[in-house]
């Protein structure tokens, strides 16, 4: 149990990295900080955060592997990597973008994950 809390932790750690990584540069051009920065400092800087998300996504695939004595198969891990991402980016981008909401449409994509993650884990 300790091994599958502590990947599902790092995953939501890792995915905030990420969302920021990948977004953040959009919130820093509507504030007008990185508006005159060229394509390639974006670039850099934005896998200068995908570093720290990496720093968590390796190990949290170490810990959950099977293979490595962890609690998920290689698809289950894949699968709540993706469902961890989409809430970490709803999140952030609720809080950082207030002008994208959801729609039904958005919820009923979640309601598919979820169902996918009980696939996932159906014996």
């Amino acid at each position: 149990m300790y091994r599958g809390l502590s990947t599902i932790a790092l995953l939501l750690c890792s995915n905030v990295f990420m969302t920021l990584a990948w977004y953040g540069h959009l919130k820093l051009q509507q504030a007008h900080i990185s508006n005159h920065w060229p394509l390639i400092g974006v670039i850099v800087f934005s896998w200068c955060i995908a570093f720290f998300e990496y720093c968590c996504q390796v190990p949290a695939n170490r810990i959950g592997f099977q293979g490595d004595g962890g609690p998920f198969s290689l698809i289950q891990l894949k699968v709540i990597q993706e469902c961890v991402s989409l809430i970490v980016f709803a999140v952030i981008a609720n809080i950082l973008f207030q002008g994208q909401s959801l729609h039904w449409n958005h919820l009923a994509a979640f309601a598919c994950l979820i169902a996918a993650v009980y696939f996932v884990f159906m014996k």
